[in-house]
């Protein structure tokens, strides 16, 4: 008898997703992440919950609507980390009559159906607000609604809500072969240490990395191939004081995303294009700067150059090979393709996908393999994400603040945002900041580190700061280095009970 029903290798949206739903349908889950979980791709987005109006214009009708549907979801299950934004498009902007821009946005609300988000409007930019920072050519245009999210946050929520079912997360660990027999058979590799583990069935979720996780661990041609596309991102110091995104027309036929990130920066991104290569080599090369760059000083008045960039980061999709000329043009739609025999345990490999759509994905995996496994019906709809069992999330910070009189606004704010709930595990039975242990850089504290070392797999500062937090951008070098310090003095401390 196999240790596991299934087991998946990848730890990002697409493998957490999973894990998560099997897990609550009662199904043995081993979960294998060669190095952090959201390391990937799936802490490098743009970092929204969104219907995907560009989509509209390719005719992915049903990738919209799914995602729409999926947008009131994650409101709903996870209302810590999807929070409502409202997009503006500039009309000028589009090389199409204002009515037909009109009427594409009259059918993203159709498709919406109930919902809870506002309808679309139009503004004019010489009374609005969101009209201030644009050139003055841009006169008038539209707001929408979709939602921005923690990425990486939801990525290992899903991990925690797994492993709170029976799951086992393990990250920091390489599948290094598979054998494929009546079930399989997996050889892995946690810090130098040897392992053996055997499933059922084995699902290929490593995004980048699902070619070589076929050639070089499962020995298989995989078929049919996939399609890497780069997408980069820059940082800057904030091109506007308001709290909403722009959607941004691009010379070249695509979008580009202008939006809040944090209170003190604005994220661009993303660019679209195809890339061949080792995918934890991926970076953002200066042709792509300049392209956002470039982007961004076409509708703002305030320019940007390379040097105003303080941070750029860079993810390879994993798309389904649908044959499109431009990269930009390649399918969205997540694909799964199960390869199984009579005689041979099932392999399911994952294509593609979106954050938006991870849950749907997660879903039709299970149903893919219904044959195999006498599972219970899916459940994810209705089931918060862990400290996602609130209401109002203003309420939640209020409750908070009433609690722990200490916390500023700012910092309840972030806490509440990131953990929901859960908070009340991070801030414990502390009654004064001091309780809370050496403070870093963005409000950082000693306790919400072993919070996260002891709960959500953190095992280094960039764990912290870049997937956890999202504070990397607010921490000194100094900082870091007393962070590695608090992190190992917490390891050293765990060893010696």
């Amino acid at each position: 008898m196999a240790d596991f029903d299934l087991a998946i290798i990848g730890g990002g949206i697409n493998g957490a997703g999973i894990a998560r739903d099997a897990a609550g349908r009662g199904l043995k889950v081993l979960l294998v992440e060669q190095n952090d979980l959201a390391s990937g791709t799936s802490s490098a987005s743009t970092k929204l919950i969104h219907g995907g109006l560009r989509y509209l214009a390719l005719g992915a009708f049903r990738l919209v609507r799914e995602a729409l549907a999926e947008r009131e979801v994650l409101l709903r299950i996870a209302p810590h980390l999807v929070q409502p934004m409202r997009f503006v498009l500039p009309a000028q902007a589009v090389d199409r009559p204002v009515w037909q821009l009109r009427l594409a946005l009259l059918a993203y609300d159709w498709m919406a159906g109930r919902r809870t988000l506002g309808r679309h409007k139009a503004l004019d930019f010489n009374v609005a607000p969101a009209g201030k920072p644009l050139k003055r050519r841009f006169t008038h245009g539209f707001e929408y609604s979709d939602c921005t999210v923690d990425d990486s946050r939801l990525v290992v929520l899903n991990a925690v809500d797994a492993a709170a079912r029976g799951a086992s997360i393990r990250t920091r660990t390489r599948c290094i072969r598979a054998d494929r027999g009546p079930e399989w058979t997996l050889v892995l590799n946690a810090r130098g240490r040897r392992d053996v583990a055997t499933a059922r069935v084995l699902v290929n979720a490593a995004g980048p990395w699902l070619a070589s996780v076929a050639d070089t661990v499962l020995g298989v041609d995989l078929r049919p191939p996939v399609r890497l596309v780069k997408g980069s991102h820059i940082v800057v110091k904030s091109l506007f004081d308001h709290g909403r995104a722009y959607l941004l027309p691009t010379a070249d036929g695509r979008y580009a995303f202008a939006r809040p990130f944090g209170a003190e920066f604005t994220l661009i991104g993303t660019t679209d294009e195809d890339f061949v290569g080792d995918p934890a080599a991926s970076k953002v090369e200066p042709r792509e700067i300049d392209y956002l760059c470039n982007v961004v000083n076409r509708y703002f008045r305030d320019s940007i150059a390379p040097t105003d960039v303080i941070w750029a980061f860079a993810g390879v999709r994993a798309l389904y090979d649908d044959g499109s000329l431009r990269a930009q043009d390649a399918t969205r739609e997540y694909v799964l393709v199960l390869d199984q025999d009579v005689e041979k345990a099932p392999l399911l490999t994952v294509y593609g996908g979106k954050i938006t759509t991870y849950r749907r994905l997660a879903e039709a995996a299970l149903a893919k393999l219904s044959h195999v496994f006498a599972a219970a019906p899916p459940w994810t709809a209705d089931a918060p994400l862990p400290g996602g069992d609130f209401g109002r999330l203003d309420r939640l910070v209020a409750q908070t603040r009433q609690r722990w009189p200490f916390l500023a606004e700012s910092h309840a704010r972030r806490l509440v945002a990131a953990y929901g709930t859960r908070v009340k595990a991070v801030l414990g039975e502390a009654t004064r900041a001091d309780d809370l242990g050496p403070r870093f850089g963005g409000d950082l504290t000693a306790a919400e580190i072993r919070y996260l070392m002891r709960h959500e797999w953190a095992d280094t500062a960039a764990d912290v700061l870049w997937r956890r937090s999202k504070l990397g951008l607010q921490v000194s070098k100094d900082e870091r280095e007393a962070i590695e310090h608090v992190m190992a003095a917490a390891v050293g401390a765990q060893s010696s009970r």
